[in-house]
């Protein structure tokens, strides 16, 4: 069975005259929902757990609100309807005709118990595209044919850090600069050095 604790009787009892019959009713139907329910007091309001938080209910000076913790990953809340069809505005509940539908908001509750019991929030998986080698420029091809121990520094590196030697000398707008670029990284792969080792250590 679920857990009720007397912290939420005091809550009920201390809200505004019109709240106390919707907090009641929130609270009969979670526990109806997910009979092993259990409540707890946050950021000082009414909580129901079950494999996690469901939701939450807060008494304000003229209306209740009604907070589902994974709300995003709960489209129907949106489309929620009260017993006279009326779409149902779970932050803004007046009285209890404008709670949703029994039924439905059991069902709601549900729901959320399912999303917990299925585990963490989804994250959305990036997809991660690879990048093909780099293409090495003639002029640093030739470069590297004439230096034994540039060449064999160059060809161990990952793709990743090669790219870094090659954009960096394409990316000269000048040819001298271009040349000077070559130069460099020459001298920089026959010590084994990677384009940015200047800050490795930083």
């Amino acid at each position: 069975m679920g857990k009720r604790i007397a912290e939420v009787d005091d809550y009920i009892a201390s809200s505004a005259p019109f709240a106390r019959p919707i907090l009641k009713k929130l609270r009969t139907l979670a526990h109806k929902a997910c009979p092993q329910a259990e409540e707890r007091l946050r950021w000082s309001a009414p909580w129901f757990d079950d494999g996690g938080q469901l939701f939450g209910v807060a008494a304000f000076k003229a209306h209740v609100a009604v907070v589902f913790w994974r709300a995003k990953e709960l489209p129907g809340l949106a489309k929620l309807k009260t017993a006279d069809g009326r779409v149902a505005n779970l932050r803004r509940i007046a009285s209890s005709t404008d709670l949703p539908a029994d039924d439905a908001l059991v069902e709601a509750i549900r729901a959320a118990a399912a999303l917990n019991a299925e585990g963490g929030a989804k994250k959305a998986t990036k997809k991660v595209t690879k990048k093909p080698p780099p293409k090495v420029p003639d002029d640093l091809r030739v470069a590297l044919d004439a230096n034994t121990r540039a060449a064999k520094c160059f060809d161990a590196f990952a793709p990743g850090q090669q790219r870094e030697y090659v954009e960096w000398i394409t990316g000269a707008k000048r040819e001298e600069t271009r040349q000077r670029r070559l130069q460099q990284a020459i001298e920089w792969l026959a010590e084994g050095k990677r384009r940015n080792w200047k800050y490795e250590s930083c």
